[in-house]
């Protein structure tokens, strides 16, 4: 009779091997790092850096680096000490609008030219020497006032035989502050006349002649306004025809321009 076998029972395998518990050290740096998170989201955000930081408005420089009034209006009374910075004479001395109208009697006449020797700016420096003497009478001291070098000035001045000193602001410093700087580097022809107070008499463009009538009806009492008038609108005419540095245009010049006048309009047509 053959032997019967009988088959074993497999072994049950071996439990799995028990998760090994984390460190202490690593359990806190876990920790550690769930809280800071949490802060952050717990923290309000942060206000915008524009409103933590005051804003500080500051005011615009004046034209001359000081923080006097730009530009003299007239009918106000300026504060001279600094205004207009510093100039120099054609003889080449420093001064100031303040230590010219603290040496006047009555104030000061600047007329103002865009270049010196040229044709509208002799005529202009011929008529105020002409009438040097009325305009005078009453206390005021007349200065012509350009962008020109000491040297150009100086030269302008004795061939015209001028009995008045050239003032020179290559800077455009006091030009500016009185309001007839032409940009972007030119002068405006015009005047500008203040009293020992500060007053602002005159502040006007004005044409060669018109410079010089404003003056005239100031000093005689007559109608300033109309003559201020006047000269603006001569300067207006006179701005047509001359050139940025003063000079008058040609007749060939003025030719050109009619004709290229003529071919816009028709090529509009």
């Amino acid at each position: 009779m053959p032997v019967e076998l009988r088959k074993r029972k497999a072994p049950e395998p071996a439990p799995a091997p028990a998760p090994k518990k984390a460190s202490s050290k690593i359990a806190k740096a876990a920790e550690k790092v769930k809280g800071a998170v949490k802060g952050k989201a717990d923290k309000p955000a942060d206000k915008p850096a524009e409103e933590a930081v005051e804003k500080v408005v500051k005011e615009p420089a004046a034209a001359n680096g000081s923080d006097k009034k730009v530009k003299a209006v007239k009918g106000e009374t300026v504060d001279l000490n600094g205004f207009g910075g510093e100039i120099e004479t054609n003889d080449g001395e420093k001064t100031t609008l303040k230590e010219l109208v603290d040496k006047s009697k009555a104030g000061v006449v600047l007329f103002t030219y865009p270049k010196a020797s040229t044709p509208g700016c002799t005529k202009q420096a011929c008529l105020f020497r002409d009438s040097y003497e009325p305009l005078t009478k009453t206390g005021f001291a007349i200065y012509g006032l350009s962008m020109d070098s000491p040297k150009a000035n100086t030269t302008f001045k004795e061939k015209q035989k001028l009995p008045y000193p050239l003032l020179c602001d290559p800077k455009a410093t006091l030009i500016s502050a009185i309001g007839l700087k032409k940009p972007p580097k030119s002068t405006q022809r015009g005047v500008f006349v203040v009293d020992k107070a500060g007053k602002v008499l005159i502040a006007e463009p004005g044409s060669p002649a018109g410079t010089v009538e404003v003056v005239t009806a100031l000093v005689e009492g007559g109608n300033v306004e109309g003559a201020a008038e006047a000269a603006a609108e001569a300067a207006a005419t006179d701005a047509k025809e001359e050139a940025p540095n003063g000079e008058a245009k040609t007749d060939e010049e003025k030719k050109e321009e009619t004709a290229d006048g003529a071919e816009k309009k028709d090529e509009r047509l």
